[in-house]
């Protein structure tokens, strides 16, 4: 038997680690069975070609409990290690050079590089551990060797009588720690971190149908049929599924599979993912993965974090932001990349070059799977455009080359349900929605129902409204604007028709100008000049007499400022709301207030028009509501 120090100079390094080496306890599991599955790979590697005296056959890991002994067991049949490899990567590899890292470790009390830098993985042990032993027999015949060690420097090496390939880590595990003894918190450990690994995990064993007997069924003398019960077999209980869909080449997989794999992903959800885009590329870099468009809403605080970062199978976080572009974090499914950097603790990704590059093909890739979904089955695409629409604007929004890919597929739908790609839309409204400036007018609404009136005076004119009605669109049709040449975009009830896309022809007003000078005096000693700008404006007799209209700049500066940005900088968050009060000249109605001859009926008359155009955009509420409808019951009668 040897007895020694591991090499390392520092007394409390031990009680650092299980303070400090993880801000997760829990992390130690994954630690384990990673370093387990590293060594039946490398097992795997050199079977191959021909390097290991014994066979590879159809290695497994195992995790059991021993509640009664305080004692969790991690095995492995993989590579093993001799006493002479024991000492060199347990007790020398793993703190070499930690050192001088430990002061600024203690200070920080955080997750720090070190484990990384230096191959600690193995002691996380300690954080829930009193004391470890590793019982391990290497693939190349050697004699087992037994080490122990108590959570002090000091350790014990000696030759063991374990007979089969492998490694055992024995956790005695420590009082602060008894989780780790029930067998309901390491399920969900497994289940969490260790779910795709690529080598079948055992934890227990499990009853099924024996596969090979087929139960008889007999008759009795009344001809009354009975089964017998079908016989149970035990068989080992493999924890998770070391195949997962991503790691397959797509050629390989069916629609079904990828259905059947967002189900064990997200398995309390629902909903069928709209489609899927499978990541597949070995150079520059390594990546592979799925991500899933899920169906969706207007709504930007979706759920994130739900796309599950992988590094060789093994769990690793759910915050992808870095490797993700912002946009797609919307998305679900799984990112599995060996080239990604990671601290210490494996959840913070470090932004350097190699990602930003994975990002830019995420990006490309997701852009080239909607333009040959958009090619392949537009009909199709356009009936899930009101569920992907958010994430694909953002992408618009915030990413410059998905922007510019955008175009082959990116739709704006019209209220009457039609849709046009931005080309398309630009063709079809260039002829008739082209003011006398020469600038194209692309007209839309937001609420159908809110703005009905001003769509149908629209529409009147021949014209297409489109139907934006994200909380973006603010931000997105400013971008639009600042790269299309000479176009603009105006919401349907921003001002009159007219004045949205101003022609050559203008009407003529009926009034004098005198009469028009009587009626400004009149009405603004009526209406509350601190909520409406009074505007007269000669338009078709038939048009409204009094229209609301709020100011198309002024507007979109407060909803950018709400969905973030943009207003801020203008002080518009604090301006009080204002609204342009369009007064047709050419209304009989409003011929018929200037000539009324008491004040107090053209006083009325005014502010039931008034009220009836608040009524129309949703302006009229609480007691101004009340007191519109008890007037006008007194007018009915």
């Amino acid at each position: 038997m040897t007895k020694g120090s591991i090499n390392v100079s520092v007394e409390n390094i031990f009680p650092l680690i299980k303070k400090f080496l993880y801000s997760d306890h829990e992390i130690f599991l994954r630690e384990l069975i990673s370093n387990g599955t590293d060594a039946t790979l490398k097992l795997k590697h050199l079977t191959s070609i021909g390097e290991s005296k014994s066979e590879y056959g159809n290695p497994k890991l195992e995790v059991k409990i021993d509640k009664e002994g305080k004692k969790l067991h991690i095995i492995d049949q993989g590579l093993g290690m001799t006493a002479d490899e024991v000492e060199k990567y347990i007790n020398q590899v793993a703190f070499s050079g930690a050192e001088e890292f430990l002061d600024k470790y203690k200070d920080s009390a955080k997750d720090s590089g070190i484990i990384g830098h230096f191959g600690l993985g193995f002691y996380s042990a300690f954080m829930v551990a009193e004391k470890v032993e590793i019982i391990t027999k290497s693939h190349t015949g050697a004699d087992a060797a037994h080490w122990t060690c108590d959570g002090s420097p000091e350790f014990t090496l000696e030759p063991s009588g374990k007979e089969t390939r492998g490694t055992e880590i024995i956790l005695h595990i420590a009082e602060d720690s008894t989780e780790f003894l029930e067998e309901s918190r390491i399920r969900e450990l497994l289940m969490k971190y260790n779910k795709f690994m690529p080598i079948p995990i055992k934890f227990g064993t499990k009853e099924i149908n024996d596969p090979e007997f087929t139960p008889k069924t007999t008759k009795d003398k009344d001809g009354k049929e009975t089964t017998e019960p079908h016989k149970q077999i035990t068989v080992d209980n493999i924890i998770n599924n070391p195949n997962p869909a991503w790691t397959k080449q797509p050629t390989e997989l069916e629609d079904q599979n990828y259905k059947d794999f967002y189900r064990e992903l997200y398995p309390a959800q629902f909903e069928e993912p709209l489609f899927n885009i499978h990541l597949n590329v070995d150079y520059p870099f390594n990546l592979t993965g799925i991500l899933y468009f899920p169906k969706m809403t207007n709504d930007m605080n979706i759920q994130k974090d739900k796309i599950q970062l992988y590094q060789n199978q093994v769990y690793v976080t759910d915050n992808v932001e870095g490797i993700v572009p912002e946009f797609l974090t919307m998305l679900r499914g799984v990112i599995d990349s060996p080239d990604i950097p990671l601290n210490v603790s494996r959840s913070y990704l470090q932004a350097d070059g190699a990602v930003k590059k994975i990002s830019s093909y995420i990006t490309r890739k997701v852009a080239d799977k909607l333009k040959s979904l958009f090619n392949a089955n537009r009909e199709d695409f356009e009936a899930k455009w009101d569920d992907i629409k958010i994430v694909i604007e953002y992408g618009m929004l915030s990413e410059e080359k998905f922007f510019e890919k955008a175009d082959a597929f990116a739709l704006y739908p019209t209220v009457d349900e039609k849709f046009f790609t931005y080309e398309e839309l630009f063709n079809k409204t260039k002829a008739n929605q082209t003011d006398k400036d020469g600038k194209l007018v692309l007209l839309y609404a937001s609420n159908k129902d809110q703005q009905h009136s001003y769509i149908e005076a629209a529409k009147a004119k021949g014209y297409e409204v489109l139907m934006l009605d994200s909380p973006i669109v603010p931000h997105l049709i400013q971008k639009l604007e600042s790269t299309k040449e000479n176009i603009s975009f105006a919401r349907v009830d921003g001002d009159h028709i007219d004045n949205l896309i101003k022609k050559d022809e203008t009407a003529i007003s009926k009034l004098s100008e005198e009469q028009q000078t009587a009626l400004d005096t009149l009405l603004k000693e009526v209406i509350p000049s601190e909520k409406f700008m009074v505007q007269l404006e000669a338009m078709d007799s038939e048009a409204s007499p009094f229209i609301i209209t709020q100011p198309e700049f002024m507007r979109r500066m407060k909803e950018m400022q709400q969905t973030g940005g943009g207003g801020g900088m203008f002080g518009m968050g604090n301006m009080p709301e204002m609204y342009n009060l369009i007064v047709n000249t050419n209304s009989e109605l409003v011929n018929e207030i200037l000539e009324t001859k008491t004040k107090k009926k053209q006083e009325r008359l005014i502010n039931q028009s008034l009220d009836l155009a608040r009524l129309s955009q949703g302006l009229l509420k609480g007691e101004e509501l009340t007191n519109f409808i008890k007037r006008s019951y007194e007018m009915i009668k």
